[in-house]
């Protein structure tokens, strides 16, 4: 055998058993995740009268819960779409959202992932742009505007966290064909992420100015509530953490829109 085939052989062999650090921003497999099933949602979701979407949140640690919640879900004829409210990570590894990607792809419907607190750590933002995408988005389904927001401010020092100008920017450039709109967010305005009662009121101000804001859905707190936190009509619905087997669905259609607790 010649010294070339060992050598080839022995990297061969070391490449193999070798693992990234563990905040390594090489991601293994699928990425830009969000975008690519925002145009699966906007496609498929065109021209529904009625929109049934999943919501689960704050899935780090559970991961055979998260398998489980798919597996409900994926029994359902009735899902158009989940949305994953944030914190699939718990220290921001590389590993942590590449398995939860995983375990998400095999939903037979398109989901999108926000970034959560959690996901922020070390190098973990790096990691959730290339896998999942921006942190901030939005899409349409049927007549409805999704409005997906980092609200995260305690892990950024820039203020940039709620972006405020991103809000601004959906109000003049809502498409025409939109009649109302629902806001998605890990933490809500007035949890320990935000830096004041004033930006929370600030953010308020806006979102109440989108297109007949039917209500707004986030996780963070790991217990399922719903509260009109500011006292102006707008309910908050907070999204219990994957771990006590449990998810939310909301049907919105002329009638409304109705929140269902699934536990599992």
């Amino acid at each position: 055998m010649s010294i070339r085939i060992v050598v080839c052989l022995f990297v061969s062999l070391l490449c193999g058993c070798v693992e990234y650090h563990p905040y390594d921003t090489r991601v293994d497999g699928a990425t830009d995740i969000n975008a690519k099933n925002i145009a699966r949602i906007e496609r498929e979701c065109k021209d529904l009268k009625e929109l049934r979407f999943a919501v689960v949140s704050d899935s780090q640690r559970w991961y055979d819960e998260l398998e489980q919640a798919v597996l409900e879900i994926n029994l359902r004829s009735d899902i158009d779409f989940v949305i994953h409210a944030g914190d699939l990570s718990d220290f921001g590894m590389r590993t942590e959202f590449e398995v939860q990607r995983d375990i998400l792809n095999r939903l037979r419907v398109p989901y999108v992932c926000l970034i959560g607190n959690h996901d922020c750590i070390a190098t973990g933002k790096d990691i959730f742009a290339k896998i999942f995408g921006a942190a901030d988005m939005a899409f349409t389904a049927g007549d409805v505007r999704f409005i997906c927001l980092n609200t995260n401010a305690l892990e950024y020092d820039d203020g940039s966290v709620p972006n405020l100008d991103f809000v601004e920017q959906q109000l003049l450039t809502m498409p025409r064909d939109v009649r109302r709109s629902v806001v998605v967010m890990h933490a809500e305005p007035l949890s320990d992420q935000f830096y004041s009662r004033e930006v929370a009121l600030i953010l308020q101000q806006q979102l109440k100015c989108l297109p007949d804001l039917q209500f707004c859905v986030h996780g963070h707190g790991h217990k399922y509530k719903e509260e009109d936190i500011f006292d102006d009509g707008v309910t908050y619905y907070e999204c219990d953490n994957v771990g006590d087997r449990s998810f939310l669905i909301f049907t919105l259609n002329n009638d409304g829109y109705e929140c269902e607790k699934v536990d599992f």
